[in-house]
């Protein structure tokens, strides 16, 4: 009767699991904007205290922008692919190819757009405090 008992537990605490992530899944996606993708990659503590590294995966489908937001650090960006348009707080509009990088002190607003026909994707590395949301929309 134990090993069925424990059978039992195991396929409701599997089934539970389940059920959770199908809750999880469509409340992630909708925070993300239409059409465009962020993938954690990697995040480290740093040797200053309280601060930490984040790289992120950003894909932007052609046409959609990431509207204006704010990190709690700096943020170095790598054009991977694509065509990107970046508004950048005091600054002109700079656009982008793969392989154009661009830094973005703390606390400045900025925002991203493709603005090519194929989608665009960056790597963000953020230097930022550890405990602050990674990133603040701005309204």
């Amino acid at each position: 009767m134990t090993r069925k008992l424990l059978k039992a537990t195991r396929l409701l605490a599997r089934t539970a699991l389940f059920a959770a992530s199908l809750l999880t899944i469509p409340s992630a996606q909708a925070q993300q904007p239409a059409g465009i993708a962020r993938t954690d990659l990697q995040r480290h503590d740093l040797s200053a205290p309280g601060r930490e590294a984040v790289q992120v995966r950003v894909d932007i489908a052609p046409r959609k922008a990431f509207g204006q937001h704010t990190h709690p650090g700096e943020e170095i960006i790598y054009v991977l692919a694509g065509t990107l348009e970046y508004d950048v707080e005091g600054k002109p509009p700079a656009t982008l190819k793969a392989g154009d990088v661009l830094f973005i002190p703390a606390g400045t607003i900025h925002a991203a757009k493709n603005v090519g026909d194929v989608t665009a994707s960056e790597l963000a590395t953020y230097i930022v405090e550890k405990d602050k949301p990674l990133l603040t929309l701005v309204e």
